[in-house]
Order: structure tokens, then C-alpha cells, then sequence
């Protein structure tokens, strides 16, 4: 599980891509992402789809700001990402992963 960030600055937004290892699911069938950015909503979740062994999907987001982030598995399982940036409490008790759009110094800027 890993998140890839390529910031552009010219554009305030931030290009986060989200990785979940196939090889840490492989019955699943159906990953989607869900967070801040679409709203937690059932209609919007961001299908992500296999590629270099990876389930991936690429969001854009205005850069400034913290957004909480979880995994959906087969509409069943939630997941959290193993490398987010940071944790926080769900309002249902569990905790969610955050992806933080703030550009460091170790990111890629374009």
C-alpha cells in the first residue's frame, strides 16, 4: 500500500495515486477508494484497477488540505492504507487513512 503524489504548482492541485498490493487481496474482485474527495458516496467510489500488480487509481486534489481515505473491498471489507500519512477516528469508531496534499521538499513538483 503506498500513495504517489506529483504536485502541480502552477495548478494548486496535487495527482495522489493510490496503490493496494494485488498480492495482499487476491480473491478480490472489486477495490474501490473513497473519501473526502467524493464525498464517502456509495455512486462515486473510484474504481481501481490492476496494473504492475497493483490495485491503482489516480485522484486529483487541491493541494492545502488533508483528506481521509479508506478502501472498499469487494463492498464488503474496509481497508486503510498501510503508508498514509497520517491516521484519524472515524465517527464509527474505526479509523481512516489520510492523505495529506501539502507539497514537501520530496515530492515531485512540476
Amino acid at each position: 500500500m503506498s500513495l504517489k503524489k506529483q504536485f502541480f504548482d502552477a495548478k494548486h492541485t496535487v495527482k495522489v495515486t493510490f496503490c493496494l498490493p494485488e498480492e495482499a487481496f487476491k480473491e478480490a474482485k472489486e477495490v474501490k477508494v473513497f473519501g473526502d474527495f467524493n464525498n464517502w458516496e456509495s455512486a462515486k467510489g473510484i474504481p481501481m484497477k490492476v496494473k504492475n500488480g497493483e490495485f491503482q487509481a489516480t485522484v486529483e486534489l487541491d493541494t492545502g488540505k488533508e483528506y481521509q481515505f479508506r478502501y472498499l473491498i469487494d463492498n464488503k471489507v474496509w481497508e486503510n492504507d498501510a503508508e498514509a500519512d497520517n491516521y484519524v477516528p472515524s465517527p464509527f469508531g474505526s479509523m481512516n487513512s489520510v492523505v495529506m496534499a501539502f507539497p514537501e521538499k520530496t515530492d515531485l513538483q512540476l
